[in-house]
């Protein structure tokens, strides 16, 4: 696993996301993950969708089952599957500016919960889901392992697990972790990134049986290019995000530095970006 030379925590990761929260809206938009270009002809908006809805079909979502979302930014991903597939969505944030966001979808939809909370050392019942998925969060929880301990726990039994996470490649090369990794780790507020084969360790540890592993890299990557326009029409446009970059009093303004280092890390093939499925076995009779 690729760890940032500085350790990062949960306070961290919530204060980079507090303060980068007007940033990420409009840079990223309602939905803070990446999109899927299944055909290579989606839109932008379509690719992000394109993303959730092959999580959805993974998990084979049925209505009225109960969801969490780890990790679930914004809430829109949430929304969306309450929307489409009328599922119970209990999404969790460390971001305070995050879950103001989320709530206010919330009012409108019976199926849609939102708590701040630490996923590492959440407060929820034994078994009270059906389906538990992660998108880009895994890698932002200092122990990877108690993240997949804690949802097995809460899952049914014969329930699945999903998780979208940016992944080191296995064999990263000395330059690649100095250059890339490990400063994309440091400035992202990542704690740690795993590689596949951890990944599948960690799950099956924790009592899991991994169902499928697929690279998306090359199917996602776009997203990267897309942002890097974005923040330089921005930069152009707009006043506020240049006097963001300039003041020394900006904690985060470094992840700026990050959207070249995580396209360089995808085109070099450093960085990948996975999605492990695994499910809860039921117990024999």
């Amino acid at each position: 696993m690729i760890i940032p030379k500085e350790a990062q925590s949960s306070a961290a990761v919530a204060e980079h996301y507090d303060e980068l929260d007007p940033f990420y809206r409009e840079i990223w938009g309602e939905h803070v993950h990446h999109g899927l270009w299944w055909t290579g002809r989606e839109t932008p908006d379509e690719a992000v969708e394109v993303l959730i809805a092959h999580l959805a079909a993974t998990l084979a979502l049925r209505p009225g089952q109960h969801v969490c979302d780890i990790g679930c930014g914004y809430g829109a991903t949430a929304e969306w599957l309450a929307e489409h597939h009328g599922v119970h969505v209990m999404g969790v944030t460390l971001s305070s500016a995050q879950l103001r966001q989320a709530e206010r979808r919330a009012d409108g939809s019976p199926l849609l919960q939102f708590i701040r909370q630490d996923w590492l050392t959440n407060t929820f019942e034994d078994g009270v889901f059906d389906h538990v998925f992660a998108i880009e969060s895994s890698e932002h929880m200092p122990d990877k392992q108690r993240f997949f301990d804690e949802a097995y726990r809460t899952l049914r039994q014969g329930g699945r697990l999903a998780i979208y996470a940016w992944l080191a490649h296995d064999n990263a090369r000395p330059w690649e972790e100095r250059l890339l990794l490990e400063p994309i780790c440091r400035e992202g507020r990542l704690p740690g990134m795993g590689t596949e084969a951890e990944y599948r360790a960690w799950a099956e540890k924790a009592g899991f049986v991994v169902d499928g592993f697929e690279d998306l890299s090359r199917k996602v990557r776009r997203t990267w290019t897309l942002c890097g326009q974005r923040v330089a029409k921005k930069l152009l446009t707009r006043s506020h995000y240049r006097r963001y970059l300039l003041d020394a009093h900006s904690r985060n303004r470094v992840f700026a530095l990050s959207l070249l280092r995580i396209w360089l890390a995808y085109a070099t093939g450093s960085m990948r970006y996975g999605f492990l499925t695994a499910h809860r076995p039921s117990s024999l009779a």
